[in-house]
């Protein structure tokens, strides 16, 4: 008798199966021993990244193909996208989490974020809001001026013109918005340049024809310098969570330099080593630093800048980073497919002009998890860890039924930013007269 206990205990007891309807669904394995118990938490990813596969690792997970049953699938998109597509019938169960939402691009993509944020102004504007305040001149918003003037061509390109001769000496940067790393960029600052480009991509501008969208926008010509060259920053911004928005920022954000000084002479005009901060583009050219690759951290950054412009004004810029953030989430918010079993971690890139103002310039879907230096693996160690750990309950198995609030423990080097159902609740707590302070608010 005894003996058929300690089998029972030891038994493997299957806690999902599959039905007979030729959809997928998630098989976790429970053993029991000496009345214990131990989930094997499984994982698969596309991406052939040490960073990633030590992480999942060093929690006893094992590693699956993306056929078999997986807890947590690290994917790249279009994975995430097959897996969303109703052609394959494919159906998560609770105990499975993917790293991206099935439309990120209303955010990544350079022409939806760029509609997504000019209809957000709108409706905030037609609503009322004071957020939406007009500034001076056609286009100006006093809170929400935080992208450049863009415009979409071939589409917009009438409306381009006319904006471009309103200020002919103006430089413009020419973006494809599905590629990124550099790819297809280009600066103008003439009108004939963007024709003669046009008749050699053999590419009229005529919105009725489909073909490959750009985003033209003005460029930042006076970024702020640093021992003379431009740079822009990348910070990660982790989402749980869109509709309530649950938004956490990753404190070892960094900057990244141009290897050549900034020069905005016209025979400069052409060279990306001037004006393309992509590590992806400046690792190749002559005055490229192995060591620190081009990099110096936001909290170094912080403190050059309390030294040489001051500490209010410093506090002034992280503010409206943070600001320019958190509205370009509530901007895509509406849009976006809220899926349970989906979170994001989001690479943006911000450019600082000389007066201090944070200008978002895109917003990546897979930022690059390659380390190009010792610090740079450290830090993208310490990303994926913080990340598995915010979005997985404490209880250390993948579980979509959780209230996605982690414990101030498991942030690790991230803060969060908004979180809106904390603030709802606090808000409910304030008007019952119950309210106690906390961190929920956006700083």
């Amino acid at each position: 008798m005894a003996s058929g206990t300690i089998a029972e205990n030891k038994r493997v007891t299957n806690l999902s199966v599959s039905n007979n309807h030729g959809r997928k669904v998630l098989n976790i394995y429970r053993v029991s021993a000496s009345g214990t118990d131990k989930t094997k938490v499984t994982f698969c990813t596309d991406v052939d990244k040490s960073v990633i596969v030590h992480n999942f690792e060093k929690r006893g997970w094992v590693q699956v193909g993306p056929e078999d049953d997986w807890n947590f699938y690290w994917a790249v998109t279009q994975s995430c996208r097959n897996i969303f597509s109703v052609e394959t019938g494919y159906r998560m169960d609770d105990k499975q989490i993917i790293n991206h939402f099935p439309n990120h691009y209303e955010l990544t993509r350079k022409d939806l974020l760029v509609k997504n944020i000019k209809r957000y102004r709108k409706e905030l504007e037609r609503e009322g809001n004071p957020l939406a305040e007009r500034g001076d001149g056609p286009g100006k918003y006093l809170y929400l001026d935080f992208i450049p003037i863009t415009f979409v061509l071939p589409a917009d390109y009438n409306m381009f013109v006319e904006e471009y001769r309103k200020s002919p000496q103006s430089t413009w940067i020419m973006k494809p918005c599905g590629k990124s790393q550099g790819a297809g960029i280009f600066l103008i600052n003439k009108l004939s340049k963007l024709k003669k480009w046009s008749r050699e991509a053999k590419n009229p501008f005529n919105p009725n024809l489909a073909k490959e969208s750009y985003v033209i926008s003005r460029y930042i010509d006076n970024p702020l310098l640093i021992g003379g060259k431009k740079f822009d920053l990348r910070l990660y911004v982790l989402i749980t969570s869109f509709r309530p928005l649950k938004a956490y920022l990753f404190k070892l954000g960094f900057c990244r330099f141009c290897t050549v000084k900034y020069d905005t002479s016209i025979q400069e005009l052409d060279n990306m080593y001037v004006h393309l901060t992509n590590v992806s583009v400046q690792k190749h050219g002559e005055e490229y630093n192995s060591k620190h690759g081009g990099k110096l951290s936001v909290h170094n950054l912080r403190l050059y800048l309390e030294s040489t412009r001051g500490k209010a004004v410093t506090e002034k810029l992280f503010a409206n980073i943070t600001w320019c953030i958190v509205h370009s989430l509530k901007a895509v918010a509406p849009v976006m497919a809220n899926d349970r079993h989906c979170f994001e971690c989001y690479g943006y890139d911000i450019i600082i002009d000389n007066d201090l103002k944070p200008w978002l310039i895109e917003v990546n879907a897979s930022p690059s998890l390659t380390s190009t230096t010792v610090n740079d693996r450290i830090l993208k160690y310490k990303l994926i860890d913080n990340i598995i750990s915010i979005v997985v309950p404490p209880e250390g198995v993948p579980d979509v039924r959780w209230n996605k609030c982690p414990p101030p423990e498991a942030l690790g080097n991230f803060e969060l930013l908004l979180d809106e159902e904390l603030v709802a609740q606090e808000e409910k707590e304030y008007s019952s007269g119950k309210y106690r302070s906390s961190s929920s608010k956006w700083k």
